[in-house]
């Protein structure tokens, strides 16, 4: 990526789900490449178990932290049903959806009133809309706290943010844990590159 473009990232999660220190570690690795970078959180939601969002926006030309609806070059979501309200309210066609598939089932699904969300259904959208589709699983995830890991690997093996390198992210991650936390999670993230 040039410093004269720009490249907008819209994250959406469940509260409690590391949506913070994903945005967080995305900004910073930006920044470590020498990239023009901004971004913004929601914050109260995740004693709730509600909707976290952060917008995040790289380049010169990224002149406010908000993304505009249906205007994100890629949606990062860490929950199913997040990755549909995400693609359906940011995304732009063309564009990319990068989620882990995890399921936190709304109240009204949890109630018998709507069916479960079956991941295909995202598939379809996608398909129909020409958006480029990276759903991401671990069956043998250690920790579910490390799902924003595995997404963040996802995002480095892929270059989906051009111009920052795997070494920028590693980065990113040392500043932002310590300790046990940060052995883990390197070890993670290298050993899905």
């Amino acid at each position: 990526m040039r410093i004269e473009d720009k490249m907008d990232i819209y994250l959406i999660g469940v509260g409690g789900q590391g949506i913070g220190l994903l945005s967080e570690a995305l900004i910073r690795a930006a920044d470590y490449a020498g990239l023009p970078v901004r971004g913004v959180d929601t914050h109260g939601l995740a004693q709730r178990g509600g909707t976290v969002t952060s917008h995040v926006r790289i380049g010169a030309q990224a002149h406010s932290a908000l993304i505009k609806d249906g205007s994100a070059d890629m949606v990062v979501a860490l929950e199913r049903y997040e990755a549909l309200r995400g693609l359906n309210s940011h995304l732009t066609d063309g564009g990319t959806l990068v989620y882990y598939d995890a399921v936190w089932q709304p109240l009204d699904v949890r109630l018998g009133k709507n069916p479960p969300l079956d991941w295909q259904v995202i598939r379809e959208e996608c398909k129909r809309r020409s958006v480029r589709n990276l759903r991401v699983k671990s069956e043998t995830l250690p920790d579910a706290r490390m799902q924003n890991v595995v997404i963040l690997a996802e995002i480095a093996k892929h270059t989906l943010i051009s111009g920052v390198a795997l070494e920028d992210y590693e980065h990113a991650l040392r500043d932002l844990l310590d300790g046990q936390v940060l052995e883990k999670n390197l070890a993670l993230f290298n050993s899905l590159l």
